[in-house]
Formats: C-alpha cells, structure tokens, sequence
C-alpha cells in the first residue's frame, strides 16, 4: 500500500506520534527510546532529540524518566482526540463565517492565522472568507479577535457549497486505501509494531482532516464511520501488542 505509507521517520517524529497516541500523553523514557529503535535509531539520537524537544517546549519532564506533550504537540493531540472520536452536535442548517478584517499582514502572521481557521475545521471559499456548518464548534485563539469576525449564514445551497470547499471525494479514497491496509496488517505481533505504528500515524493524520461534516451533506459513501470503527478495533489489538512488547524489554 505504498500510496498512503509516509516519508522514513525521524526520531522526533516517532517520540511525538508515541506521545500523540498515549492517553495521558506521557510515556518512561525508557519505551521511547525503545520504540526509536524499531526505525533504527540509535538511543543516543532519541535523548538528543527528546532534548530539543524540551526545549522546543514541545515536551516536558520532571527528571523523573517519563515525558509528556506540551505545547503546540498536546494542542495538536486534542485536536486528533476529537477528529478521532467524529462527535458533531446536531445540524440546523446555519453556517459559521469567519471574515478576515485586517490587510498588510506579515507573511508570518497570515500563515498563523490560516492555519488557526484550518485547525477550526473552517475552509477558505476566497481569500478571506472561511465557512463551515455549524455541526461543530468553532474555537480561535485570542490572538485572532482583532483580526477576524466571526458570524452565522445561511447558504442557498450547502450540499453544492460544501462540495466546493472539501474534496471529499479524495479523502474517501485514501480512507479506502487506509481500510484496506489496516485489513492486510494483523497487529498481534512484534513484526506488525514498526510497520502498525506509521499506518497508525497514517490514519490519524488523515482523520484529522477529515471536516466532520453534517450527515446531510456527505456522500452516500463517505467512509468515514467505517473508518474510525474499523481503526478502533484495530488500535485496540495495536496496543496490546504493544504494551505485551514493552513489558518484555
């Protein structure tokens, strides 16, 4: 399934997306460096990663072995809980409209900014004008307040509009091609770990963008339920495995 397998991981990747999938998100230092060494990554390359980790504030640890996710990582695992999970409050039919009210931002601020509309499950329909149904709710940062106004709509024709403004087509193809893989790989055993944890990176990227639309407005096929059960029951058997494996080292 070489279409959906991700770019070799570094270290750094491997020592967040571990932290990512743990509930709380914190593991010994031990099983970190431990999993490292499924990619071929010496110990010494994970300290010093977890290093710059910390200092990045991308970690932190009270010297006492163990690390967990801070900062924009333990943001960005909220963010995956709920894209994992699929809850939507009831859709009446109404819109949020963001609208960028500001001009001669720094290239630095408008990246900022699209990616805090992004992560709120917003998308763009011209240049800085961003909409969703209002099934989920939209939360910004303060530091957007002065820079975007936010409001309700109604659209004449929110099948068609959505359709515009995510290709859900092709998030339900790759999610195919990811139903598939996690069929073909059996996680109950130590030579599924390596290959099982970057299929779980995977899914939970592409869950991630999946824009937890309202029923009324998907495909008939949309794959996504299927998805997130099938992945569930697949994650469960994963860790076991896993959990079995680092008890063993």
């Amino acid at each position: 399934m070489p279409s959906v397998r991700p770019s070799p991981l570094t270290a750094r990747s491997v020592l967040a997306s571990a932290l990512l999938g743990m509930d709380p998100p914190e593991l010994p230092v031990a099983q970190l460096v431990r999993l490292t060494g499924l990619f071929g990554i010496s110990e010494n390359r994970a300290r010093v990663a977890l290093s710059r980790m910390v200092a990045a504030g991308e970690v932190t640890t009270e010297g006492s072995g163990r690390y967990r996710l801070a900062g924009h990582l333990a943001a960005r695992q909220s963010r995956q809980s709920a894209s994992r999970s699929g809850a939507t409050a009831p859709y009446e039919g109404w819109w949020w409209l963001a609208v960028v009210t500001t001009s001669g931002s720094t290239a630095e601020v408008r990246g900022a900014r699209r990616r805090a509309l992004a992560y709120a499950r917003l998308a763009e329909l011209r240049e800085g004008v961003w909409l969703r149904p209002g099934n989920v709710a939209v939360e910004l940062p303060d530091s957007l307040d002065a820079d975007v106004e936010v409001m309700t709509a109604r659209p004449g024709d929110p099948r068609t509009l959505a359709g515009r403004l995510w290709d859900l087509g092709a998030w339900s193809d790759q999610a195919g091609q990811l139903l598939r893989g996690l069929g073909a790989l059996a996680p109950d055993g130590p030579e599924a770990l390596a290959p099982g944890f970057e299929l779980s990176a995977t899914v939970l990227r592409h869950l991630q963008a999946d824009p937890l639309l309202p029923v009324e407005l998907l495909p008939e096929d949309w794959l996504g339920t299927r998805l997130r059960t099938t992945y569930d029951d697949w994650d469960a058997r994963y860790r076991a495995t896993l959990d079995a494996w680092s008890r063993a080292g």
